[in-house]
């Protein structure tokens, strides 16, 4: 998975998350700049990425999710791990 193909997947998470189609992933994107982001869907987040890619998050890899661009980053490195 590319930079760009994490990107593409994250912002169709967050809009089906959200039922917003104005949100975009990027890389500095926090729970604080999307309206109703709170620890619930957080969780619903997560689950939607752990449900698609067939992976499970680490605890260590939850603690350091800063922004959009950390998840990108962990979802690559499990994508591209188990290719």
């Amino acid at each position: 998975m590319t930079e760009a193909e994490s990107f593409a997947f994250l912002t169709t998470l967050l809009q089906r998350v959200f039922e917003r189609k104005d949100i975009t992933a990027t890389p500095d994107l926090t729970a604080k700049d999307v309206f109703g982001w709170d620890s619930f869907k957080q969780v619903e987040l997560i689950m939607e990425i752990q449900d698609a890619l067939g992976f499970e998050f680490t605890t260590d890899e939850m603690d350091n999710i800063e922004n959009v661009g950390a998840l990108a980053r962990i979802v690559r490195a499990h994508v591209n791990k188990s290719a």
